[in-house]
């Protein structure tokens, strides 16, 4: 596969990062942004199709200017060899073809070493997304860390084969991801229904809802996460869906449910996965621009994906120059400067 340009939108890439063909052989990224403009698998409000471009283009900042973190002292798009290769072909009439291509896409990614992060796309990529890294890593040697206000576990024998409500029950039942690495972060509402609950509890899957979120804490459950993700696993794949924020935070999404994250939890929570575990690959999804407002949920995706890319940078600059004290003053920080590209 080589770049294909947006299809959704104009034909630009995250942030202003350089452009990947992979058909040519020099090509050494780091990390690789794939759009997957998918919403043929929505079951309430379409239009997450157009999300990639959104979220590519969702910044006040200059593109190609500094895009230093104020929070871990890193400037992920120039410390990292960031590059984004364009949208994978995605025809909502078509959604088993759309579901090859972005497995396809994913993996070769994976092959060339980098970590893909792929732009949704409704949440039916996950299935794709994680199956492609699987594919290249090994089956059942990637914990995964998911956001989300739902499940997505529903029976695949009920209903259409492909959909935002199953990839997860499909990515174990495939063996991509053992049921008990599989870790769900903000649930909350009226689904699932009690037999897929104890389906659920029969893979080992933990979910932790809004209630135990709010009793015990955020940062509680995630150490909490952390301290079992990596147990005979090689690393993490990170999937967020922007319904795990409330939606007055979060409108532009289309299954919109009250009572979640605020946005400023989330972003923290992404940052802290991806500088405290190897993160293999990542997607944001269920960004839906017709029912954005002034671009909140846009700008949040496109936040979402710079925090994961600064924890990372950070994680390898801790390598070589030892741990990150998040609790240093902003003024008294060390200011690395990276060379522009």
């Amino acid at each position: 596969m080589h770049h294909l340009g947006s299809l959704f939108g104009p034909d630009i890439t995250f942030l202003g990062v350089d452009r990947l063909d992979m058909r040519d052989p020099r090509a050494d990224p780091d990390v690789v942004i794939l759009g997957a403009p998918l919403d043929g698998g929505t079951t309430h409000r379409p239009g997450t199709r157009f999300g990639p471009a959104a979220i590519r283009q969702a910044c006040y900042l200059p593109h190609n200017g500094v895009r230093r973190s104020l929070a871990l002292g890193v400037d992920p798009l120039t410390e990292l060899r960031v590059h984004d290769a364009g949208d994978v072909p995605c025809y909502s009439g078509d959604l088993a073809s759309a579901v090859r291509r972005i497995e396809t896409a994913v993996r070769l990614v994976a092959g060339l070493g980098a970590i893909p992060v792929v732009l949704g796309g409704d949440h039916t990529i996950a299935l794709p997304d994680m199956r492609g890294v699987a594919r290249h890593h090994g089956f059942g040697r990637i914990a995964m860390i998911h956001f989300d206000a739902h499940a997505d576990t529903g029976d695949v024998e009920a209903g259409p084969l492909y959909g935002h409500g199953k990839p997860m029950r499909q990515l174990i039942e495939c063996g991509a991801v053992r049921g008990d690495r599989f870790f769900q972060i903000g649930l909350r509402g009226y689904y699932p229904e009690p037999e897929t609950l104890r389906w659920m509890a029969d893979q080992g899957m933990r979910s932790y809802d809004m209630s135990e979120i709010t009793a015990r804490g955020l940062d509680a459950c995630l150490t909490e996460v952390f301290t079992t993700a990596m147990r005979d696993c090689d690393g993490v794949y990170l999937s967020v869906d922007v319904d795990v924020v409330d939606p007055g935070h979060a409108p532009g999404t289309g299954t919109p449910e009250p009572g979640g994250l605020t946005s400023r939890q989330l972003l923290d929570a992404v940052r802290r996965v991806a500088y405290e575990l190897p993160v293999v690959g990542a997607e944001v999804v269920e960004v839906s621009p017709p029912y954005d407002h002034a671009e909140i949920t846009a700008y949040l995706g496109s936040r979402i994906v710079l925090e994961t890319l600064s924890g990372i940078a950070r994680r390898r600059r801790d390598a070589t120059d030892g741990p990150w004290d998040p609790h240093t003053p902003l003024l008294e920080r060390p200011v690395h400067l990276a060379p522009t590209r």
